[in-house]
């Protein structure tokens, strides 16, 4: 089971983890990772 979490401001949870990428798909932001998979975000 993915748990996203759907926040306002994405700014924050991407300096929680070196890894995690900030990507935009299909005009939603994303939080990705590939090494921590738990780090997950998508707003919009």
């Amino acid at each position: 089971m993915k748990a996203v979490k759907v926040r306002n401001s994405l700014k924050s949870l991407r300096n929680r983890h070196r890894d995690n990428r900030l990507v935009r798909r299909k005009g939603r932001v994303y939080i990705i990772n590939k090494t921590q998979k738990r780090y997950k975000a998508r707003q919009g």
